[in-house]
């Protein structure tokens, strides 16, 4: 038998409503004995009204007997359990009883979120109805639709399951649904990173994987190649934020026969550099090592200043190449003598070997938020255009990149642009929708509208409020029952008004004691404020680059604000001599990449500044729904 989902319990519409509570109660506190006196007391109060709603939409159409009732389902490989689902002719129905007299925005982004994530990633949902419910059990008077979600006194619950099923279709099979390996979420970055490493095979997604095949499969061929033609190439991989540039990086660094340690004979050598400390950080806390994820700039300091140390490996994997350090940063970082950038002299190292060699950049779209950052791809176009034999590399990447290297030798391979996130789930629009948001001029609010509610649609909640406290207050009963979720604190590093008003610790003095693999991964019980769950460490721009949360609790700054429809950055806090060469491009990048970090949400407080009040009224305009008193 194949192994099943956990679950409290399970039976047909019948079965449960006859069977007695005590019955019913034991067998949930058998799933699951750790469960909290709260909960026992919920499921005593609320199993006996389930069984009567149940009771009488039999009443009404026996026919519906056979359907099934599943209490407590526990997400497969999460912790997530919805108080119930109900496997309906029609569909699937997602039961959350709250002892309240009303939903309130919590509540409704929680059974969104069970439905999106149901019906994207369970295979017994697909080409079904998946029905998300509210049931406040103290609500009184008529139901409502809000936000895709039902919202249902506990007197007329048995009149909407009745709603929902179809006679004409026949039930989901209960031990289809049950089956543990029926559920394939989306993973974060981490969780995909520690199943490559440990199980040594590509995560096993119910759909994000197809995203990043297409690529991986792209560069393994050109690495192939390159080494059967001893010849040397540059690859660029292109995309989004979110799409899985660097997930694409991570599988054909670690994928079998890319390292001699592999045993596969031949094998050439790889690494994976990363500029990004944070990400860096977290993967090496993760995985518990630091050999599959390795700091550029430690890289680099071993070879630069040893001219005659040929590399080990043959292929270079650059994560983030867009951000790579002009000359003069790598100078001051790097302290390299001479007037070489990062690009330059990772191709200089590459030529090196005497046999063969591929440096794989993986490019995103405006993420350059250091100083020394701006050159973009226009540094490895020098790069190549500098070195002594420059026909002597082949350069690959997606068309849109070709007129960059012109005069060079460019193949074009569309494969090498992810075009699509799968970061914020199925949430597809939200770059483009963020990107609009942040133009100097940005987009009219009304052309936005309908943008942000397709994104709701989809299950990604856009949420703002101009008070902190119901922002954390949200945030934290929104994921209550979801403990190994991560929501946290973000706010842009070149704001200076945020800490003083508002207590939000995102200056330099503040930030650099974060520890971001604990910050990342760590439960609220491993030390207070270790955590990003507790909402009280913030990071910056700089922290989340490259990473990702469930959800972001954005302090907007007064370092970009809206200013007679334009955005300004003249607030902002000072760079010290000489400065970037457009300061405003990187704060609408550090921007970018904070509403860009969330999977499940972005919650946006906007202090009660008079400054901001254009900025918070535009928002609104553009989708982003108060939160509820």
């Amino acid at each position: 038998m194949q192994p099943e989902a956990r679950r409290g319990w399970d039976s047909s519409f019948v079965d449960f409503s006859a069977v007695t509570k005590s019955r019913v109660l034991q067998a949930l506190r058998a799933s699951y004995p750790d469960s909290s006196p709260a909960e026992d007391r919920s499921w005593t109060v609320n199993i006996p009204l389930l069984q009567a709603e149940v009771r009488e939409s039999m009443q009404a159409d026996q026919s519906i007997q056979t359907c099934t009732a599943v209490l407590e389902y526990q997400l497969p490989m999460e912790l997530r359990r919805p108080d119930a689902v109900l496997l309906v002719r029609g569909g699937i129905v997602i039961l959350e009883l709250k002892g309240e007299v009303d939903a309130n925005d919590a509540a409704i982004d929680q059974a969104h979120a069970y439905a999106r994530d149901l019906r994207n990633y369970h295979r017994s949902c697909h080409d079904r109805e998946v029905s998300p419910v509210v049931v406040p059990t103290r609500m009184r008077g008529p139901q409502r639709f809000e936000r895709d979600v039902h919202v249902c006194p506990a007197d007329r619950l048995d009149e909407l399951i009745n709603e929902l099923d179809s006679e004409g279709d026949h039930a989901v099979d209960p031990a289809e649904f049950l089956a543990a390996e029926a559920y394939k979420p989306l993973p974060s970055l981490v969780t995909a990173a520690r199943k490559l490493f440990f199980e040594k095979k590509p995560p096993q997604l119910w759909r994000s994987i197809a995203n990043t095949d297409d690529a991986v499969c792209a560069v393994q061929r050109i690495i192939q190649e390159a080494r059967a033609t001893q010849t040397r190439r540059l690859v660029l991989l292109t995309g989004v934020p979110g799409a899985g540039k660097t997930l694409v990086g991570l599988r054909v660094a670690h994928a079998p026969g890319m390292n001699p340690t592999d045993g596969e004979g031949e094998s050439p050598g790889t690494i994976f550099l990363s500029g990004n400390g944070p990400l860096v950080d977290v993967l090496q806390y993760v995985l518990e090592s630091k050999v599959f994820v390795r700091p550029v700039k430690a890289y680099v300091n071993r070879h630069k200043n040893q001219r005659s140390l040929v590399p080990s490996e043959n292929v270079v994997i650059f994560d983030e190449a867009q951000r790579a350090h002009d000359a003069e940063r790598v100078s001051e970082v790097h302290g390299a003598k001479g007037q070489q950038s990062e690009p330059e002299l990772l191709i200089e190292f590459a030529e090196r070997r005497p046999d063969w060699a591929v440096v794989v950049g993986l490019i995103g779209n405006g993420q350059e938020i250091h100083v020394g950052e701006e050159g973009g791809i226009g540094l490895w176009v020098r790069a190549l255009a500098s070195t002594s034999a420059p026909g002597s590399w082949l350069v690959h990447g997606p068309r849109t990149m070709q007129n960059a290297f012109d005069g060079l030798q460019f193949s074009v391979d569309d494969s090498l642009n992810l075009g699509q996130t799968i970061r914020s789930h199925m949430a597809t629009e939200l770059h483009e929708y963020v990107g609009r948001l942040l133009r100097r001029r940005p987009d009219a609010a009304a052309s936005l509208l309908p943008i942000a509610r397709r994104l709701e649609h989809e299950g990604h909640d856009l949420r703002i409020t101009r008070r902190l406290d119901q922002a954390k207050a949200y945030l934290k009963e929104r994921y209550a029952d979801h403990s190994e979720a991560r929501f946290g604190l973000v706010a842009s590093s070149r704001d200076k008004d945020l800490e003083p008003v508002c207590g939000i610790p995102n200056s330099w003095n503040a930030t650099r004691s974060v520890r971001y693999g604990p910050w990342y991964n760590d439960p609220e019980s491993h030390g207070e404020g270790r955590s990003c769950r507790h909402l009280e460490t913030c990071v910056t721009e700089f922290g989340a680059q490259g990473l990702e949360l469930d959800a972001v609790l954005l302090a907007w700054g007064t370092d970009f604000v809206l200013r007679d429809g334009s955005w300004s950055n003249d607030r902002a806090r000072g760079y010290k001599a000489p400065g970037p060469s457009n300061p405003w491009q990187l704060r609408a990048n550090a921007y970018r990449v904070l509403l860009t970090r969330g999977r499940d949400a972005h919650v946006v407080f906007v202090p009660e500044l008079s400054c901001l009040d254009e900025t918070y009224s535009y928002l609104v305009a553009c989708g982003f729904r108060p939160l509820k008193a």
